[in-house]
């Protein structure tokens, strides 16, 4: 009698299917883990308690990511992705130890993980002034993985559009680990990561997620709107132009589906629209 093959899964670390203990293509270990804090089943590959937010011990160590150079090779997202664990554990035990040390009034807000949302004042965006002493900064901890990811992004999104690299890099990391996290993820959640690799640089993992939108959905907005812009940023002119005359030739049917994630990232698509109506379709 033939034993049954062992099932096959999804690796945490590099996405490709994968069976036994060890992932065949970056090596990422395959078993569940238990987290040492609450005790709580994990994730294979899972860097952090999606309970409790305790960083998981077993995270190897890797060279710290810097953004690709246009036109990079996508063989060096296997580095990006152990980069990116480096690094966000090390920005969870430095804040944490702040944390203990100062307390989390936000009269120094940098001595906490800032939310989504805040300036770098740690104040609602647009506010005038900085929040009274003793305010306590909202607790990351006590948040789904859901309401972790997006607050990442919406701060990843916002420094990005205040021109700060420095602190799009820092956050990056850290929000890209929390959409990894979400597993399986939707399109509206493959979009909000490819977005965040986009403008950290991380252009091959932006472009996974573009086509895992576009396989799954072939005429799906934010797909194409997601795909051309990677093209553009790649300088891959002939394919730029060729999803943008499939997003103008969809665009009407799709956008009479009023799917949620159409709703949410409005200004992108009319955006993407503009900028497709605008180049020459000779």
């Amino acid at each position: 009698m033939t034993q049954p093959s062992a099932p096959e899964i999804v690796c945490a670390s590099c996405g490709t299917s994968a069976s036994g203990r060890f992932c065949s293509n970056c090596g990422a270990s395959l078993e569940p883990q238990v987290c040492t804090g609450c005790g709580v089943s994990l994730n294979p590959g899972a860097r952090f308690c999606h309970n409790c937010g305790k960083p998981h011990a077993s995270v190897d160590a890797a060279p710290r990511m810097v953004p690709l150079a246009k036109g990079a090779s996508s063989s060096s997202l296997p580095w990006i992705v152990a980069a990116i664990s480096l690094i966000t554990l090390l920005a969870f035990l430095a804040g944490n130890a702040f944390n203990r040390q100062r307390g989390s009034s936000l009269d120094a807000p940098q001595n906490a993980l800032p939310q989504a949302g805040l300036d770098d004042r740690g104040a609602p965006a647009g506010a005038t002034e900085a929040p009274a002493a003793g305010v306590r900064a909202p607790d990351i901890s006590q948040l789904s993985p859901q309401e972790r990811a997006d607050r990442l992004f919406n701060r990843v999104m916002l420094l990005n559009s205040q021109g700060k690299t420095d602190s799009v890099l820092f956050f990056a990391p850290m929000a890209i680990e929390s959409y990894r996290m979400l597993t399986p993820m939707n399109a509206d959640q493959r979009y909000d990561l490819g977005r965040i690799a986009e403008v950290a640089g991380a252009y091959p993992l932006a472009r996974a997620q573009a086509d895992t939108i576009l396989s799954q959905s072939p005429n799906h907005l934010l797909g194409l709107v997601l795909a051309a812009r990677i093209a553009d940023l790649e300088k891959r002119a002939s394919d730029k132009k060729q999803l943008e005359t499939k997003f103008l030739s969809v665009y009407e049917s799709e956008a009479a589906r009023k799917l949620p994630e159409y709703e949410r990232h409005e200004d992108d698509i009319r955006n993407a629209l503009a900028d497709a109506r605008k180049t020459p379709r000779s």
